[in-house]
């Protein structure tokens, strides 16, 4: 595991807003993200079951899949153009012994997400958990900076997926499934640089509790759930920030530091497993230690 030391950024030069996914996204930032725990065991908690990830080739999506391989899930892992980054998560689940599937397109697309889902069940048969996890974002100082295309681009993957995604996966989800939406710290308290992404997030935390009242989802006993993360160290940030954002990048909260993506992955094994099975339409707030929902 790397020491609090290591953990801390030091950013190099990334042009913004390109890959941000493991192996071509992370090679120009310093130090890497940090996506598995060495000292992690799994204990079957996910044996058998399949788990359909969104932006799963990086971050804190590579995370969550690394985990579940561990668990003993099944994976199927969609991702929007990095090739290397899914191919190196394929490669490490199946080292740790799980099987993986890898698709490539966008989830903002509903006919992608139908295909997608379609490749899914042709593989495996059914599906058990739902991680709506993809997600961008643009820094704009102004309200008058956010063009109709960025504002249609950014509500179209991290929101608008997630309704494609659950309707798509819907029929073919177990009895007693788990659906689990990543939101963000920006839902609760805002960020005046991200508009449009505090608002989809706001949307997310919205999108959860309601799903998880609706007649249909309680009728097969499917459980709906969020994880917000607070400030996280993936690819995104250098490709999102400037320089000086990124070297106070974590500073602000308690713990004085950025996370890293494997410190995420239990919320979402917990989520996804039985051992939150009294838990629906809520969200657990992993942020380093910030109050945002006290």
């Amino acid at each position: 595991m790397k020491s609090e030391k290591e953990n801390q950024v030091n950013i190099q030069t990334q042009e913004p807003q390109k890959g941000y996914y493991i192996d071509d996204s992370t090679k120009n930032v310093s130090p890497e993200p940090v996506m598995e725990n060495p000292e992690y065991q799994g204990s079957g908690k996910l044996k058998d079951k399949v788990a359909v990830i969104t932006g799963g080739d990086s971050g804190i999506g590579g995370a969550v899949a690394i985990a579940f391989a561990k668990e003993g899930a099944k994976l199927a892992i969609l991702y929007l153009d990095s090739d290397d980054d899914a191919a190196a998560i394929v490669r490490r689940v199946k080292e740790l012994g799980a099987e993986a599937l890898s698709i490539k397109g966008d989830v903002g697309d509903d006919a992608f997400v139908k295909k997608a889902v379609s490749k899914i069940i042709e593989q495996y048969g059914h599906i058990d958990v739902l991680i709506n996890n993809a997600g961008e974002q643009h820094v704009a100082e102004s309200i008058t900076e956010i063009s109709p295309a960025q504002l249609d681009r950014t509500f179209r993957t991290n929101i608008f997926s997630m309704f494609y995604m659950v309707k798509a996966v819907l029929p073919h989800l177990n009895k007693g499934a788990a659906i689990v939406n990543t939101t963000s710290v920006t839902a609760y308290r805002g960020s005046s640089t991200l508009l449009d992404y505090s608002a989809t997030k706001g949307a997310i935390v919205s999108f959860t509790r309601a799903l998880s009242s609706n007649q249909e989802i309680l009728g097969k006993a499917i459980r709906v759930n969020g994880v917000a993360p607070g400030p996280i160290w993936t690819p995104l940030i250098p490709a999102t920030f400037s320089k000086e954002h990124v070297k106070r990048f974590g500073k602000d909260v308690p713990l004085d530091r950025p996370g890293q993506p494997y410190e995420l992955a239990p919320a979402y094994v917990y989520l996804a497993s039985n051992d939150s099975s009294y838990v629906t339409g809520q969200v657990i707030h992993v942020n380093g230690g910030e109050v945002v929902n006290g």
